[in-house]
């Protein structure tokens, strides 16, 4: 089982895998993840690092940020405060800045982000520097961002990221519930 700060995600991993209509033996061949640590992590026993999650989320054909997305009840008015923190990986923190079923979804990135997954969201993305130093693969181009840039990705963009400056503090932005993880 893996240790980790994300929230509960359970029964959105249910949920969406019920309407898959696939089982745990299912989701677990897909993933690699034993089927009892699904279950568990469905049950809320256990909670996924964020590249379990990711795994999860590859096996069910949607994203780590949709589950994320999914776990929360929707608000009308929510306060996110700093220090809400949500997920550890590799000495990356994920922070949810919007939580809950809503159009916008908004994660905070601090620390080492690697490029090795690439994405194309239906909608357009925005991603902003808050700190450090981002490189940013899109159709082809490297664009280098530094602190206070904003780059915006229109929906289709194929494109990957990934931190250049330890402590980099990156906000990603985007509209829609349609993101498609591309392999490599």
């Amino acid at each position: 089982m893996e240790a980790s700060e994300t929230p509960r995600v359970g029964a959105a991993v249910r949920r969406r895998r019920r309407a898959l209509d696939l089982t745990l033996a299912d989701i677990a061949a897909r993933s690699g993840l034993s089927s009892p640590f699904l279950s568990q992590i469905e049950n809320d026993r256990a909670r996924p690092s964020m590249r379990s999650l990711q795994r999860i989320a590859d096996a069910l054909d949607t994203t780590a940020v949709q589950l994320l997305a999914a776990s929360d009840e929707t608000r009308t008015v929510d306060l996110v405060r700093a220090g809400d923190d949500s997920g550890l990986r590799r000495g990356a923190r994920v922070r949810p800045v919007v939580r809950g079923r809503h159009q916008l979804h908004a994660l905070e990135f601090t620390g080492e982000q690697q490029a090795d997954r690439e994405f194309r969201h239906r909608n357009d993305e925005l991603m902003y520097v808050a700190d450090g130093a981002v490189e940013v693969e899109a159709e082809g181009r490297v664009h280098r961002l530094g602190r206070g840039d904003t780059l915006l990705l229109s929906g289709g963009v194929r494109h990957r990221w990934r931190t250049t400056e330890p402590g980099s503090r990156v906000l990603v932005v985007a509209v829609g519930d349609h993101v498609e993880v591309l392999g490599d």
